[in-house]
């Protein structure tokens, strides 16, 4: 099963997140060949969260991953964004032909309302990264679309949604993570 999960946050928490950024990435390590994709999100220079999808067996194996990552641990997230999603893209970021980038990348979530939008792929957008549903525990209901994208700018990865078909879209400066 696919899982997004977001961690945002907490106001101020920048210098904790460089501190414990080593046993972060130590803690990924073992989840590397179960990811789709993952990395940090930014408000100009400053980090606002941290993405990561990937594979698990089970809600709870994604709960565990989420809650037990150091940096939720010492306080460092808000908040945390758990929802089974679907790979419609079928690859992980790695397998993105337009390879690793730092630049012009965001994070769009859609949180839905009403019926059910974007289920497919959209066209002409060769920048898509991942993209793909948000679903219930039991991946029956949607709950709205997340997205990763190279795009010129934020305007640009928004039009990635339909507009009109969400409660609300954010959008959120994004980079490739992991270790190189």
């Amino acid at each position: 099963m696919e899982f997004f999960c977001y961690h945002r946050d907490r106001p101020g928490s920048t210098a904790l997140r460089m501190e414990l950024n080593e046993e972060h990435q130590t803690y990924m390590d073992p989840y590397a060949a179960r990811m789709i994709a993952r990395g940090p999100t930014f408000d100009g220079d400053t980090l606002t969260g941290s993405v990561h999808i990937l594979d698990l067996p089970d809600a709870a194996a994604a709960r565990a991953f989420a809650f037990d990552e150091p940096c939720y641990q010492a306080g460092a997230y808000r908040d945390v964004l758990i929802r089974r999603w679907r790979n419609m893209l079928g690859r992980t970021m790695w397998e993105f032909p337009g390879g690793w980038t730092e630049d012009d990348g965001y994070l769009v979530l859609g949180l839905g309302a009403g019926p059910a939008a974007d289920l497919d792929v959209p066209s002409g957008q060769d920048g898509l990264v991942a993209y793909g549903p948000l679903l219930s525990d039991d991946g029956t209901v949607w709950v709205g679309t997340a997205a990763l994208v190279r795009t010129p700018d934020p305007d640009a990865a928004r039009a990635v949604l339909a507009p009109g078909r969400y409660a609300g879209i954010e959008v959120h400066a994004w980079e490739f993570g992991g270790r190189r």
